[in-house]
């Protein structure tokens, strides 16, 4: 595995090392040793799967909040979606800051996305599919979120919206959350 720094500190791109041959190729997608060894997490709570019927539908941005901080590695499996991690982090020195990342079944790459990092993602594609490990269990009480269409994020979606739970569209905008959260 490759890893890949971004501009928000501790989240990481991983690329696969392939080894190919006539028969395709194969590649290690986790290893805890080689995560360990980058100051990540090396073991994972729980792993899940989501999939999405239409491009343009959008989950998201969610996080949880001491004591349960989910750490993730996400990765799509079929089709493609646009990923995007926000840093909630206070006194992180990329406070904040967002990027996107393509995730697709095309380029096999995974985000690793670290704990307080609000996370959500775009299906480009009809049938997307994401797997994605998660470090800590699902906690509702300490489940968060922002809408993925606060002004003070200005994140740039790909495509227009065509999904979206109410759940998702009912999250705050970004200064009540992050008063909420202290």
């Amino acid at each position: 595995m490759q890893f890949i720094t971004t501009k928000l500190a501790g989240a990481w791109i991983i690329e696969l090392e392939r080894r190919e041959d006539e028969r395709g190729f194969f590649a290690r997608t986790f290893c805890a040793r080689e995560f360990e060894a980058q100051g990540l997490a090396g073991t994972f709570a729980q792993s899940n799967l989501s999939y999405n019927h239409r491009a343009g539908t959008l989950r998201g941005m969610h996080y949880q909040v001491a004591p349960a901080l989910e750490t993730k590695l996400v990765r799509c499996t079929r089709g493609a979606i646009y990923d995007v991690i926000v840093d909630l982090r206070p006194g992180s020195r990329t406070y904040l800051q967002h990027i996107g990342v393509e995730l697709s079944e095309d380029n096999r790459r995974a985000l690793y996305v670290p704990g307080l990092f609000a996370h959500g993602y775009q299906a480009l594609t009809d049938g997307a599919e994401v797997l994605y490990q998660v470090g800590e269990f699902y906690t509702p009480g300490y489940e968060r979120g922002l809408r993925y269409d606060d002004p003070a994020l200005a994140i740039d979606w790909p495509l227009p919206v065509s999904v979206l739970s109410t759940k998702d569209n009912g999250w705050p905008l970004l200064a009540p959350a992050m008063q909420e959260q202290h």
